[in-house]
C-alpha cells in the first residue's frame, strides 16, 4: 500500500467516527496508535539484542497482545479496554525507574483516545497492523516516509502547523552548523524534533564506535511543551535510532527564570525556529530581566538561547521573522546585546511562502556566534526557483535550493566571500546608526519607486488633463481644417 493510500484510509476511517472532530485530533489519534506499533517492533528487537531484556509493559498492555489479532477485541469490549485499562496504564509509566517505561508515560501523559467507536477503532489498527513493520528494512524506510507525510498534513491542520519547520531548512542549517560528535546540540522549542534528527542524521557518518550512541543520546536535546508536537518528536527519535530518547523533555522553556541558568545549562549549539507571532501566558515574562519584559514568545526565546551558548565556542542558527529585524522596544534591545557579544555574521532572507500554508510571513535565519562582536553582518538573499512567484504545499522549497548559499559560504572561515546579485555586506556600525534596523533590501536589486499615493494621483490628473486638452486643442484644428476647406 502506498503512503498517501495509507494514511488517506486511517484517516477516512476516523472521519466516520463521531468522536473525532478535525484533522489535529486525526493526526493525534493516529501517531499514538503508531508509536506503540513502533515501541512494540523495537521491543522484538531488543528482545533479541539486550540481554534479560524486561518490557516496562505489562503483557496485556503490549501492541503484540491487543492489537495484532485481527479478530481480537473489537467494538464496546476495546473501548473498555483502551479507555479504561490501557491509557491507565501507560500514562502511569511517568516517572517509572525503567527508562523505556518512562518514555511511555512522557508519550502518553497528555494523549487521548478520540474515537468512540470500537468497530471503526479496529479498522484503524488492523490497517496499521496489516501494512507497516517496522523491523522488516522495506517498511523501516517506509515508516520516515508515512511521518513525512503526516508532518506534511499538519502544515494544513490549522494552527497545528506551527510544529512544523520544512525539511530543507532544518537540513541547510545543520549542514552549515555542522554539529561534530560530543557536542551539545539543543533546540529549546523542538516542535516535532526536525533539527534534532537532522543533527542525528548529520553524526550517524561520525559514529566510530557502539558508545558513541550513548553519546549522540546524552548531547542531541529538544524541548517542546505541546503534547502533539512532543509526541511526535519521540516517535521520530525512535524512527531515528534514539531507543530512550529522554533528552526530549515535555516543559515549557520560558517557564525557568533566566538567571536560574548556570554555565552548566550551557550548550555548544541551538538550532532552532521558535514560535513566532505568538505571546506567552501571563506571568512568563517576569521570568527575564526588565530589559527582555515581553510576552513576545520569539523575542523571549531569543534572549534565552543567547543566554545558553558557550562563551567562545557557542553558535546558532536561529528562524525569525521579518518583524524581529525592524522591531524596536525589547527587540532593540536583544539586537544590541547581539552585535556587541556575539558575532552576527549572517542573515539568510527567506522569500514568501517557505512557511505556507501556515503563514506568509517573510522570514531570515540567523547564524551567530557567542564572543567577540559583530564587525559585519552578510546578507543573502534567497531567490525563488526559475517560474515561481510563490512557494506552496505543492511546490515546497527544496534542499538543493540552497546549494547556492552553500557554495557562497566559503567553509568556516567565511573570509572569501563576495557580494554578488543575492549577497551584501553590511557594517555594525551603519547597523547601529540605523537604531539596529536589520530590515536591509538587497541593493543589487533595482528598486521600483512607487512615491506617495496623493502626489501619485495628483501626478497622474494633471497627465489626464493635459491628454484632454491636446485631445480637444488638435478636435478644434482638425474642424477648423474641414471647415476651411468648404
Amino acid at each position: 500500500m502506498s503512503i498517501n493510500t495509507l494514511v488517506k484510509s486511517v484517516q477516512d476511517i476516523m472521519r466516520q467516527d463521531t468522536g473525532v472532530d478535525g484533522d489535529a485530533q486525526r493526526i493525534s489519534q493516529m501517531v499514538w496508535l503508531i508509536f506503540l506499533k513502533i515501541f512494540d517492533d523495537k521491543e522484538q528487537e531488543w528482545e533479541l539484542t539486550i540481554p534479560d531484556y524486561v518490557s516496562p509493559l505489562k503483557e496485556e498492555h503490549r501492541w503484540s497482545n491487543w492489537a495484532a489479532d485481527p479478530e481480537g477485541r473489537t467494538g464496546e469490549g476495546l473501548m473498555t479496554f483502551v479507555n479504561n485499562d490501557l491509557f491507565p496504564a501507560l500514562k502511569g509509566l511517568r516517572g517509572s525507574p525503567n527508562p523505556r517505561g518512562h518514555i511511555v508515560g512522557l508519550v502518553f501523559e497528555d494523549s487521548f483516545n478520540y474515537m468512540k467507536s470500537g468497530t471503526l477503532l479496529r479498522q484503524v489498527v488492523n490497517v496499521i497492523q496489516n501494512d507497516i513493520d517496522y523491523n522488516n528494512s522495506q517498511d523501516r524506510h517506509l515508516f520516515n516516509d508515512i511521518y513525512e507525510k503526516i508532518l506534511g498534513d499538519l502544515q494544513s491542520a490549522g494552527n497545528a502547523g506551527e510544529y512544523y519547520t520544512p525539511r530543507a531548512v532544518t537540513q541547510f542549517m545543520v549542514d552549515i552548523i555542522d554539529p561534530r560528535l560530543g557536542e551539545i546540540v539543543l533546540d529549546p522549542a523542538c516542535g516535532t524534533g526536525g533539527f534534532l534528527t537532522g543533527t542525528l542524521d548529520h553524526l550517524r557518518s561520525q559514529k566510530k564506535r557502539p558508545e558513541d550512541d550513548v553519546v549522540v543520546q546524552e548531547t542531541v536535546r529538544g524541548i517542546e511543551k505541546k503534547p502533539l508536537p512532543h509526541l511526535l518528536a519521540m516517535t521520530n527519535m525512535l524512527l531515528h535510532g534514539v531507543d530512550v530518547p529522554t533528552n526530549v523533555r515535555h516543559d515549557n522553556t520560558l517557564s525557568r527564570p533566566l538567571r536560574d541558568y548556570t554555565p552548566a545549562d550551557a550548550v555548544d549549539i541551538v538550532l532552532a525556529n521558535p514560535p513566532f507571532g505568538g505571546t506567552e501566558e501571563p506571568g512568563i515574562e517576569n521570568n527575564f530581566p526588565s530589559r527582555y519584559r515581553t510576552r513576545e514568545t520569539a523575542d523571549l526565546f531569543m534572549a534565552l538561547i543567547m543566554q545558553l551558548l558557550k562563551p567562545g565556542t557557542g553558535r546558532a542558527g536561529v528562524v525569525l521573522p521579518d518583524g524581529f529585524l525592524f522591531g524596536e522596544g525589547v527587540k532593540t534591545t536583544i539586537k544590541q546585546e547581539l552585535l556587541r557579544d556575539f558575532n552576527l555574521h549572517t542573515i539568510i532572507r527567506l522569500p514568501k511562502g517557505v512557511f505556507s500554508p501556515y503563514t506568509s510571513i517573510n522570514t531570515n535565519i540567523l547564524f551567530f556566534e557567542k564572543g567577540g562582536s559583530t564587525e559585519d553582518i552578510w546578507f543573502f538573499e534567497h531567490p525563488y526557483p526559475a517560474g515561481y512567484k510563490s512557494y506552496s504545499r505543492t511546490r515546497p522549497l527544496t534542499r538543493a535550493e540552497f546549494d547556492r548559499e552553500i557554495a557562497w559560504w566559503d567553509g568556516p572561515s567565511r573570509m572569501g566571500r563576495e557580494e554578488n546579485e543575492y549577497a551584501w555586506k553590511v557594517s555594525a556600525a551603519d547597523i547601529a546608526a540605523r537604531n539596529y534596523n536589520l530590515d536591509i533590501k538587497n541593493p543589487h536589486q533595482i528598486e521600483v519607486i512607487h512615491g506617495d499615493p496623493a502626489e501619485l494621483m495628483a501626478e497622474y490628473e494633471e497627465l489626464t488633463r493635459q491628454v484632454q486638452a491636446a485631445q480637444d486643442a488638435l478636435k478644434q484644428e482638425l474642424m477648423a481644417a474641414l471647415g476651411g476647406g468648404r
